[in-house]
């Protein structure tokens, strides 16, 4: 095993070349993908599913759901399923790699559309507040003891704290998911960190979504009793440049190793892997080993427990 500890992954598209939101995804693809994160050293993931018309989003879920039942691999590495959306802003910038047209209001049917496709393996939704009136499918989700994340998003605080209240427990990769150009202080990240004793904070931390020093101050003040990273990997992690994709959309992998949009206007998803990030909050970041872990490993698996 790569690291002093194992890893605890809660958003991972895909790995190794392998895209978990392809239609297409077979079980030998699934088994290869498992096998190269356990080299890696990580023992659990959250496979995810992005946002895309209901049917295919369901349709998805059902085939990682048929797959890990019928590969002991499969089954130890894929702890659960994160369901990223549809239920998101649509706002350019807040939208990032997610499809804006199939985006829609929060709705417990077609929320219980997807859980029933993935017959009960679903443990994390990312939603938007603001896309729930009323917080009806935050409060659905965590009486289920689903977990609710709020993410692409941008809710006022009032909002969000309607949705804490009702259940909301998370917030998905702060810092990203939001436009590159926001008011200087009346913006999402503080928002999210300035109730960060109610939420805990996922981040990716490769170094490119968040810049080193600024993801070193988002940590430190949110605690890292209260903060887990993610890779958020996609296809090409582990891999070197070339086009991938992540579900219907084209990823291109430039040589420094960022995954972007065909048109290099917004990331989509990262090639990171556990390893890579832990290397860098220690070197870059200069985080204590104890730290690392709960970032890493910890928490998360306490979030799932």
């Amino acid at each position: 095993m790569i690291g002093q500890f194992p890893y605890v992954d809660l958003q991972v598209n895909g790995y190794g070349g392998v895209d978990f939101n392809n239609d297409d995804l077979s079980p030998e693809g699934l088994h290869h993908a498992c096998v190269q994160l356990c080299d890696d050293g990580v023992v659990g993931i959250l496979a995810t599913i992005v946002t895309d018309e209901l049917p295919r989003m369901a349709a998805r879920l059902e085939r990682i759901a048929a797959i890990r039942g019928q590969d002991a691999v499969v089954g130890e590495v894929i702890w659960g399923i994160h369901v990223e959306g549809p239920f998101l802003n649509g706002t350019p910038g807040y939208c990032g790699a997610h499809p804006a047209r199939t985006m829609r209001p929060a709705d417990i049917g077609d929320m219980n559309r997807l859980l029933d496709a993935a017959d009960g393996l679903v443990r994390l939704v990312t939603l938007a507040p603001e896309r729930d009136p009323g917080m009806t499918l935050v409060r659905y989700l965590a009486d289920r003891k689903i977990l609710v994340s709020a993410g692409h998003c941008d809710p006022s605080v009032n909002q969000l704290r309607a949705a804490i209240d009702a259940g909301l427990s998370m917030f998905t990769h702060l810092g990203n998911g939001c436009p590159a150009t926001l008011h200087r202080h009346d913006n999402i990240i503080q928002r999210a960190l300035g109730l960060r004793d109610w939420l805990t904070l996922s981040f990716i931390a490769d170094g490119f979504h968040v810049p080193v020093p600024a993801l070193g101050n988002y940590l430190r003040l949110a605690g890292f009793e209260r903060s887990i990273v993610v890779t958020d990997a996609m296809s090409a992690a582990r891999l070197g440049p070339g086009r991938y994709t992540l579900g219907p959309q084209t990823v291109e992998i430039g040589a420094d190793g960022t995954a972007r949009s065909a048109d290099g206007s917004h990331f989509v998803g990262s090639t990171a892997t556990m390893p890579r990030m832990a290397t860098l909050l220690r070197e870059d970041v200069g985080l204590a080993e104890d730290e690392v872990r709960r970032l890493l490993s910890d928490n998360p698996r306490r979030l799932l427990a």
